[in-house]
């Protein structure tokens, strides 16, 4: 049953036979979870098999060497985001822009301003968007902890990480010092915020007939707003269930604020085919402040984009089809029209 007046993009027969590539650093994974990747590893198969049930022509890889050399594809749906060294999430896309393939999401320059946990902040801060107040350390800079803002305590994480990857916490100055030198020794810059009680509400952004469009809001419900939630949690490496869920966020007074403050971030980032917005929500106060921007993020059914999109009355086979074909007619249907018209 559809809850919304969204409706999922049908690949169009012309765009058929159209050879993609899938690339994934689980895209041939057969097994349950990753011992380190967790639930990566299912994720990944799971778009690879969807991608079978459309019918296309596909190729799958699981490495970067698959793109040193033009590949027999019209198309690439690249998910090896987290390649294991610094601003990896960037390296696909250059290397499809250096053979002039088109591919599934953003820009490198723009996966490189969401991914930089600070830059989005400031594009934040231009549009009046509220954030945590922050202080960045790039790695190799001198690290003055005093140019951190005042807090009871503090989150210190890696810049550019994802799912709460080298993240930690410190409550004074010695703590904090200390942190950051081991962010530093992740080989990655690290950013300072002080903790902010809540959960977080998270909106999923798709195209839809061209144009960004938001699928329902979730909400990670944390038992302890204090919490601080792990990589190991959100990989579902350990058990989490005792600490938060995730649900469908239902306060419409806090959602139309939270759409708004969405609305005024999305245009920076257009065109990227789909991402996350999150923002933390204390309930207390009422209080809302975007934590980051996740471009070419998560989209396995059991997470944010898939629970919204069975919210939307979308099934999980419907997302994928939807984005695939939303980023092929956005780059490969105008190329075809221009050709017709020759």
């Amino acid at each position: 049953m559809r809850n919304t007046d969204l409706h999922p993009t049908r690949l169009p027969d012309r765009l058929r036979d159209r050879r993609l590539l899938f690339i994934a650093k689980h895209a041939l994974w057969t097994g349950g979870l990753h011992p380190e990747d967790g639930n990566h590893a299912p994720y990944h198969r799971e778009v690879r098999e969807i991608l079978e049930g459309l019918g296309l022509p596909l190729l799958v890889a699981d490495g970067y060497a698959a793109l040193f050399e033009r590949p027999d594809a019209d198309f690439v749906f690249p998910l090896l985001n987290r390649g294991g060294f610094f601003n990896s999430e960037m390296l696909l896309p250059l290397l499809c822009n250096r053979l002039g393939l088109p591919y599934v999401g953003a820009s490198p320059i723009v996966r490189g301003l969401s991914d930089d946990k600070h830059l989005t902040k400031l594009e934040a801060a231009a549009r009046g968007v509220p954030t945590a107040p922050w202080a960045l350390f790039r790695r190799g800079a001198p690290v003055d902890v005093s140019r951190c803002p005042p807090a009871a305590r503090w989150v210190i994480k890696p810049n550019n990480s994802s799912a709460s990857w080298g993240i930690r916490d410190a409550h004074d100055r010695a703590e904090l010092a200390r942190a950051i030198a081991e962010v530093h020794a992740l080989d990655h810059d690290a950013m300072v915020e002080p903790f902010v009680a809540g959960s977080d509400v998270e909106v999923p952004v798709i195209p839809l007939d061209g144009a960004p469009a938001m699928l329902p809001m979730m909400i990670f419900e944390q038992a302890d707003p204090t919490h601080l939630r792990t990589y190991q949690e959100k990989r579902d490496l350990v058990d989490r269930s005792a600490k938060y869920s995730l649900r469908l966020f239902d306060d419409p007074a806090l959602a139309e604020r939270i759409a708004d403050l969405t609305r005024r971030m999305v245009g920076i980032f257009r065109p990227f085919d789909y991402g996350r917005f999150e923002f933390r929500v204390d309930f207390a106060t009422g209080d809302i402040r975007l934590l980051e921007v996740n471009l070419n993020c998560n989209l396995w059914s059991e997470k944010v984009f898939g629970r919204a999109a069975v919210a939307a009355g979308f099934t999980q086979a419907e997302l994928i089809e939807t984005i695939v074909a939303e980023s092929m007619m956005r780059q490969l249907a105008p190329a075809a029209a221009r050709k017709d018209a020759a």
